[in-house]
């Protein structure tokens, strides 16, 4: 009888203790558990992943943000360069220049046929018009008419009077109320350029009569004494 019972007590004692410690974890033959070792593996997984896809979304973002910003300072495509004839083109009428055109002897005559076929067909922004008498020693560009004259007589030069010497050719100059008139005082035929008061700088205008001047009428007379080298 004593025996009996020593023996169901034993097996009372070893179930109890093996159900608790299966279910709670704290048994000697399992080893303990640690639930808890398996969270910060999954959750640092979980961060990779997001941390992957913020990246994957930003780079394009940072791509584009760093697109913007280059354009924005690299510097524009410059405007194209406007011609010429768009930003200095006068409203220039075609119309015949009304000039007299005097009779000229022999030599003269060949003179002006020179200096007229050397002139060019446009001064500056002024293009070249017709005249309404003597085209082979007349000329004129633009509107209001610069007008060129090959011949006539020599001008007198007071000797108080300024010359200037514009491409090596010697001019006197005399300022009217609509223009100025420069005439050459070192040529055997003289040449006038009548230039209007509106053209500003004169002297700038007959350069490019000085440079058929030059090519095409001789020196002759006696210069004033500033036009002489």
């Amino acid at each position: 009888m004593d025996e009996t019972e020593t023996s169901s007590s034993a097996t009372l004692d070893d179930g109890p203790g093996a159900t608790r410690d299966v279910a709670d974890g704290t048994g000697p033959a399992d080893g303990p558990r640690e639930p808890a070792a398996d969270a910060p593996a999954g959750r640092d997984r979980t961060m990779r992943g997001a941390a992957l896809l913020a990246t994957l979304i930003a780079l394009p973002v940072t791509l584009l943000v760093a697109v913007l910003a280059f354009g924005k300072l690299s510097p524009a495509e410059p405007d194209a360069t406007p011609s010429p004839s768009a930003t200095t083109a006068r409203a220039q009428s075609t119309a015949p220049v009304e000039m007299a055109a005097p009779a000229l002897a022999a030599r003269p005559a060949t003179v002006c046929r020179a200096l007229l076929s050397q002139l060019p067909q446009s001064i500056r922004d002024l293009n070249q018009r017709p005249v309404t008498a003597g085209p082979e020693q007349n000329a004129a560009y633009g509107d209001p008419a610069l007008t060129v004259a090959c011949g006539g007589p020599q001008p007198t030069v007071p000797a108080t009077d300024e010359v200037w010497r514009v491409n090596a050719v010697c001019w006197h100059s005399v300022v009217q109320d609509d223009a100025t008139v420069l005439t050459t005082v070192d040529r055997e035929t003289p040449v006038t350029v009548r230039v209007p008061r509106s053209y500003e700088q004169p002297l700038q205008w007959v350069s490019p009569v000085s440079d058929a001047v030059v090519a095409s009428v001789p020196s002759g007379g006696t210069p004033p004494a500033g036009c002489r080298s």
